[in-house]
């Protein structure tokens, strides 16, 4: 088949390479956001998916808005008969939606009907999940409720935090979405509307929602941060200013502290929480680079009674 795919992120580009690769299908173009401002300086980078797109001389559209008439005339004249979609960041109005034969089919990761929305690794791990995955559903204007083609399953490990679980389901969800591609092709697949049933949805999470709340059990503070790493990145407050949580581990067998109370000692930090103390690995002061907790302990020279999340 002839495929425009759409896509920005890092995490998009696993699926891009896979069909890129395919011997029976296509990749005649590529829909991805407008280059944007980077870095200290600000300049404008292209999106991961363009750079690997103009490595592989496939055409670029870069619409600000997917509902333009010269990128919808252009994608008329494409003519192509299906079009993946990995983490692309803009709605697809219905005049685009009718444009190719087969659709537009979105590889989610998520186990549909579960964790619909911008977020869904990030809700897995905020909720315990056990398990999770990446499903293939055909685009409609609602939100991630269109019928689903397959699945493909993942374990969520203890120390996942959303990152490292996202890069195992892009390479995953990757294989899924170039055999939804053949299954759509050879008419061996087709979609299966989703239950009614396990709906959840998962918006995407802001900076407050990143924020450690140190009277809320060990365990809940364990997933706020594994689920917000690398974004919007786990935070506290310490002296007034911004401490970021870069990691961290359960401690249940140290002594009790009050919620958000500090005990470091030579080479450890803990802190309180409303059940157990957990274990500061590395943290972020305000404007510095992550360090590990102990060296950041003895650099801010600690007062008895000292809290976190003040």
């Amino acid at each position: 088949m002839r495929l425009v795919f759409a896509g920005t992120p890092e995490v998009a580009v696993p699926a891009l390479d896979a069909l890129i690769a395919s011997e029976r299908h296509e990749v005649v173009a590529v829909v991805t956001r407008p280059d944007a401002p980077a870095g200290r300086g600000r300049r404008l980078v292209a999106s991961p998916v363009a750079q690997r797109a103009e490595e592989a001389g496939i055409e670029i559209l870069r619409p600000a808005r997917p509902r333009e008439e010269s990128f919808l005339d252009r994608l008329r004249e494409i003519a192509p008969d299906c079009c993946p979609v990995v983490a692309y960041g803009a709605l697809l109005p219905r005049v685009a939606l009718d444009v190719p034969a087969h659709g537009w089919v979105n590889l989610h990761f998520s186990l549909l009907p579960a964790w619909r929305g911008a977020a869904p690794v990030q809700h897995a791990v905020l909720a315990g999940d056990e398990i999770t995955g990446a499903s293939t559903f055909l685009i409609e204007e609602g939100l991630d409720s269109g019928p689903v083609y397959g699945t493909v399953t993942e374990t969520v490990r203890p120390t996942d935090t959303s990152g490292d679980l996202l890069t195992r389901l892009a390479f995953a969800g990757s294989g899924l979405l170039a055999a939804t591609m053949d299954g759509i092709e050879d008419g061996s697949l087709k979609p299966v509307p989703q239950p009614a049933e396990g709906v959840s949805l998962a918006p995407k999470l802001t900076v407050e929602d990143a924020r450690v709340d140190w009277t809320a059990p060990a365990l809940r503070v364990d997933r706020v941060v594994r689920g917000c790493t690398p974004a919007p990145g786990p935070w506290t407050l310490f002296r007034g200013e911004r401490l970021k949580l870069v990691s961290l581990a359960l401690a249940p067998e140290v002594p009790h502290l009050a919620p958000g109370e500090i005990r470091a000692g030579k080479n450890s930090v803990h802190v309180g929480t409303g059940s157990h103390p957990v274990e500061l690995g590395w943290v972020q002061p305000q404007g510095k680079k992550p360090m590990r907790a102990a060296d950041w302990a003895r650099g801010v020279r600690l007062a008895p009674g000292e809290t976190l999340g003040r």
